[in-house]
């Protein structure tokens, strides 16, 4: 079947909401070529576990597409009609499973030499799509908060090395309730600032006492999902023939029960953490990966106002069939290896705030936990200066407003 033959019935198995949206807009789905087309109903199909942001960059795009004169689609969308596709393509179900059809695109297009001219195709795509419907400035200026080297005693070598040229560096920074300090600080802009998945908390370890008012993930309390994941992937890969791309598929169609969550939990929020342990390279294992992807996934797709990231010692680097084994029994944590991880994460960190609108005014801090070494990032922070102003994690912060 091809986009011109679509028709609303055809979308019954969609969640409510996606249904109702996509059902909107048959009339300009039909028109968009099938090597475009279920890349984006792999984004409308999960429309009801999306956050906020998500969902006003899919309905912004489809109502863009609808506007879109026959001449100016024709435009935008010929890079994507000139790739030639199987029948085995064509036939399969890219309506209800459009995320496989994606993956199976990709093999396709590298066998048959086309890859070039659809990441072609797609980046003039992008390029138009952003013209048109231009991002939305923040309704206030974004923090990032990294907390690094936890569990760590002393460090003889110099931190945050990335980040000093673009900030202040703080070298006599009191300790005491810093912690404490900042997670009251978050809370206090989510109150000020009250947006839907607006302000997270990501802990690496166990979560620190913290308001409520924020969206908090951490590694520690997925250790029950974390544990049913690994049984999952080694009872799969003990069977004949399962290889990786059969297991990435497995993965990808599981949902929050699948791996213990509770029903009644936010929907939402429950989606984004099976993503995170399915998708993400090393976060069933480590909790420095778990907290940096954790991250990048938040503010890539959640775009938040406040994020504030604690990193927490992980396991050493074993052979993976242990690290697979699940066997906690003898687990050595890496207190100075994570200290390593999550300096270049944080400077990650910063990277990937600074790709959102109103970057210009966003604000970062990252503090080594319990130590005297901070470095401030933002509009009123000297690039390349050094501070020995003595001075708690509190006050750091409040100069950066």
């Amino acid at each position: 079947m091809l986009p011109r033959d679509l028709k609303p019935e055809q979308f019954k198995g969609y969640p409510p909401e996606a249904r109702k949206l996509v059902t909107g807009y048959i009339g300009a789905l039909q028109r968009l070529p099938l090597s475009f087309l279920p890349s984006l109903l792999r984004e409308v199909i999960d429309y009801d576990f999306k956050f906020p942001a998500e969902r006003r960059a899919v309905g912004k795009e489809l109502a863009n597409l609808n506007s879109l004169s026959s001449e100016r689609m024709d435009t935008w969308f010929e890079g994507f009609s000139q790739i030639q596709l199987s029948p085995k393509l064509e036939s399969s179900d890219w309506i209800n499973a459009p995320a496989q059809f994606v993956e199976q695109l990709s093999g396709y297009l590298w066998t048959t030499h086309q890859l070039d001219a659809f990441r072609t195709a797609a980046l003039e795509y992008a390029g138009r799509l952003q013209a048109a419907v231009p991002p939305e400035p923040p309704p206030a200026p974004r923090l990032g908060i990294t907390l690094v080297g936890q569990g760590v005693a002393a460090h003889d070598e110099a931190l945050f090395r990335k980040l000093r040229p673009h900030g202040a560096y703080f070298s006599r920074v009191k300790p005491e309730n810093g912690l404490k300090q900042l997670l009251g600080a978050v809370a206090a802009r989510a109150k000020a600032h009250p947006v839907a998945y607006g302000h997270w908390y990501i802990d690496g370890g166990q979560a620190a006492d913290h308001d409520p008012v924020l969206t908090r993930v951490s590694y520690d309390a997925l250790e029950p999902a974390r544990a049913a994941l690994l049984r999952k992937i080694r009872s799969e890969t003990d069977r004949p023939g399962m290889g990786p791309e059969a297991l990435r598929t497995l993965l990808a169609q599981l949902r929050p029960s699948d791996l213990g969550f509770d029903r009644s939990g936010d929907a939402v929020l429950d989606r984004f953490q099976v993503k995170l342990l399915t998708e993400g390279s090393g976060t069933q294992i480590f909790s420095t990966t778990f907290a940096q992807w954790t991250a990048r996934e938040v503010l890539r797709r959640v775009q938040p106002l406040t994020l504030l990231v604690r990193f927490a010692p992980r396991q050493r680097q074993k052979p993976m069939y242990e690290l697979l084994s699940g066997n906690s029994d003898r687990l050595e944590l890496d207190p100075v290896g994570s200290l390593v991880d999550g300096d270049m994460g944080a400077y990650y960190n910063w990277l990937n705030q600074q790709r959102l609108p109103g970057a210009e005014q966003s604000s970062f801090l990252v503090w080594f936990e319990n130590h005297s070494d901070a470095v401030a990032v933002g509009p009123s922070m000297a690039r390349g200066t050094v501070s020995n102003t003595v001075a708690d994690i509190g006050e750091v912060l409040s100069w950066m407003s």
